[in-house]
């Protein structure tokens, strides 16, 4: 999983291991949601927390009701504008279906509880610093939630 390639928003070449070391908080995110707010709130996680060795790293996906139907470009210029976003941000990709990216096709085929489908925008995933999947938050549950929080300061080892 650490080692599949992926593109920065702005066409990068990346993996997951670029972050080794570091807590991650992988979330598939959409422009056109009624989740869209927690951007917000993934961006004061980051703040509060990158220092400590967390990384949130943003895939948007197109995946539910067409609710991410820009560009790459139109995407990141919606983010910085209405959410100053400043955690890192991929292309675009699949997160289910028939054109899953390999990074969710390695993701949703972890046994239970954190494997399954993507239930919608705005699913967390929380990878240890070793890149094993250690949790699943569900889209409802908002950066903020104490589980959620508890969660990522107990794998940063506060």
């Amino acid at each position: 999983m650490l080692n599949l390639p992926l593109k920065t928003i702005d066409g990068a070449d990346a993996t997951l291991a670029d972050y080794a070391g570091r807590v991650l908080l992988v979330v598939n995110v959409a422009s056109k949601c009624g989740l869209t707010p927690q951007y917000a709130g993934l961006q004061a996680l980051y703040e509060r927390y990158h220092d400590r060795g967390l990384e949130i790293l943003g895939f948007p996906a197109n995946n539910f009701m067409g609710q991410e139907p820009g560009t790459d470009d139109e995407i990141a210029t919606f983010c910085d504008a209405n959410y100053h976003v400043t955690f890192p941000l991929f292309s675009k990709i699949s997160v289910k279906g028939d054109d899953i990216h390999p990074l969710y096709a390695a993701i949703t085929t972890q046994p239970e509880p954190i494997g399954g489908d993507v239930q919608w925008n705005f699913q967390k995933y929380v990878v240890d610093r070793q890149g094993k999947l250690a949790a699943k938050f569900l889209p409802m549950v908002t950066p903020d939630d104490a589980a959620l929080v508890a969660k990522v300061e107990e794998l940063l080892g506060a």
